[in-house]
C-alpha cells in the first residue's frame, strides 16, 4: 500500500510499505479521509518525533477485513475511530483522567492515518470504533475526533446558561471549542484571533463577536462587551502562553480558564496568583479525548448541531502532504482545516 512517511523536516516520502496483518480481535480499514492536525503539522516542522513514522489520527474508512473474533461489525461498514485507549483500571482511570492513564499514549492506529490502510487493534475496535451512517461524507467524518476533544475540554469548562466564553485562537480547535460553548447554552460566545479570515469564518459559523487583538486592545472590548465583568470561562487554543497571563487578568470572579493547546518556547509565564484566592478563579489543562467522548461527538456531526462543513476549507491527496503542511503553515493563506483524501 501507498503511505506518506515522515523521515524528518521536510522529508515527507510518499512510497509503498506493507499493509499490516491484522489480529483475531483486529479490524483493517481504507481510509477515505484523515484530518490534518496542527499536532501532526508541529511535529513534522519541529521534529519533536523520530522517523521514519507515518502519523495522522484524525480518521474515517471503511472496513475492508475483520479478525475471527469480530462478529459485532461487518465489512463494508463505514466506521471512525480515534488513536489511545486508557486502561480503565488505574489510579487516573479511576478518577475519570483517563488521557492521564500510563496505557493511554503506548496504544496507537498501525500505522498512522496517512496511508492507505490501518490496523484497528482489538482495543481500539472495542472502545473507539463507530459506525457512521451512510449520509455523512468522509471528510466531515474525520472531524469527529477533534470534536470529541473539545467535549473533553467542554467538560472542564463547566460551561453554564447565560455564560460568556472567550475564546482565544480561531483555529479548528477554537471554532469548534467556541460552537460548542453556543450548544451548551451560552449566550454569548467571543473569538479573537490575529486572522481576518479566521475572524470572518467565526462570525459566519455563528459566534457573537470576533476581535482583532492587534486592532483593540482585548480587555477593553471584552469589558465593554461583559459590562465590566469579564468572561465566565475563557478557552485558550493558540499555543502562545502569555495568554494565560492574559486570561488571568480578564476573567470574571469566579471564572475558569481551560488551557487546550502546547505552547512555545516560553512556557513559564506570570499571573496574577492572587486572583485564585481573592476571585476563586480556576485553571485547568485539557488533552486529547475519553472513549466516552466520541458517542457524542458523532451524534453532534451526524445531526449537524454545529457548522463542521465551513470549517473543511481544503483538501489534498495523501501524496501531497508535503504541499498541505506547507501552505497550512503560511499566515498568508486563507486555510482552517485541511483535510487528506486517499488517492483515488
Amino acid at each position: 500500500m501507498k503511505a506518506s512517511v515522515y523521515y524528518s523536516k521536510n522529508d515527507i516520502r510518499y512510497e509503498d510499505v506493507d499493509i499490516p496483518e491484522i489480529g483475531d480481535g483486529d479490524m483493517l480499514i481504507k481510509m477515505h479521509a484523515c484530518g490534518l492536525c496542527g499536532t501532526d503539522i508541529h511535529k513534522m516542522q519541529h521534529q519533536t518525533v523520530i522517523g521514519p513514522v507515518i502519523l495522522g489520527h484524525e480518521v474515517s474508512g471503511e472496513i475492508v477485513k475483520i479478525g475471527k473474533e469480530i462478529t459485532h461489525y461487518q465489512v463494508g461498514e463505514r466506521v471512525v475511530t480515534a488513536i489511545h485507549v486508557p486502561c480503565f483500571n488505574c489510579h487516573y482511570c479511576d478518577r475519570g483522567f483517563f488521557t492521564l492513564c500510563d496505557q493511554f499514549k503506548k496504544t496507537n492506529l498501525d500505522p498512522g492515518g496517512f496511508s492507505e490502510f490501518i490496523r484497528i487493534p482489538h482495543l481500539h475496535v472495542k472502545h473507539l470504533t463507530h459506525r457512521i451512517i451512510d449520509s455523512l461524507d468522509w471528510e466531515r467524518a474525520a472531524m469527529i475526533e477533534p470534536v470529541a476533544c473539545c467535549l473533553h475540554g467542554m467538560k472542564s469548562a463547566n460551561i453554564h446558561p447565560q455564560d460568556t466564553v472567550l475564546v482565544m485562537g480561531g483555529g479548528t480547535i477554537g471554532l469548534i471549542s467556541a460552537q460548542l460553548a453556543a450548544l451548551k447554552s451560552a449566550s454569548t460566545v467571543i473569538v479573537s484571533d490575529l486572522s481576518r479570515f479566521k475572524r470572518e469564518l467565526a462570525l459566519k459559523i455563528g459566534v457573537t463577536y470576533a476581535i482583532d487583538p492587534i486592532k483593540e486592545k482585548l480587555e477593553t472590548r471584552v469589558a465593554e462587551i461583559t459590562q465590566g465583568k469579564g468572561p465566565d470561562v475563557i478557552i485558550i487554543a493558540a499555543g502562545v502562553s502569555s495568554l494565560v497571563s492574559q486570561a488571568v487578568n480578564i476573567v470574571r470572579r469566579g471564572g475558569r480558564i481551560v488551557v487546550f493547546s502546547p505552547f512555545d518556547n516560553i512556557p513559564i509565564v506570570k499571573i496574577d496568583a492572587s486572583r485564585l484566592f481573592r476571585d476563586e478563579i480556576s485553571i485547568v489543562g485539557t488533552y486529547s479525548l475519553t472513549p466516552y467522548d466520541m458517542k457524542e461527538a458523532i451524534e453532534i456531526v451526524e445531526k449537524n448541531k454545529i457548522n463542521i462543513k465551513d470549517m473543511i476549507t481544503h483538501t489534498w491527496s495523501l501524496s501531497r502532504i508535503s504541499e498541505a503542511i506547507e501552505f497550512a503553515s503560511n499566515p498568508n493563506n486563507d486555510v482552517l482545516k485541511i483535510i487528506i483524501n486517499a488517492e483515488k
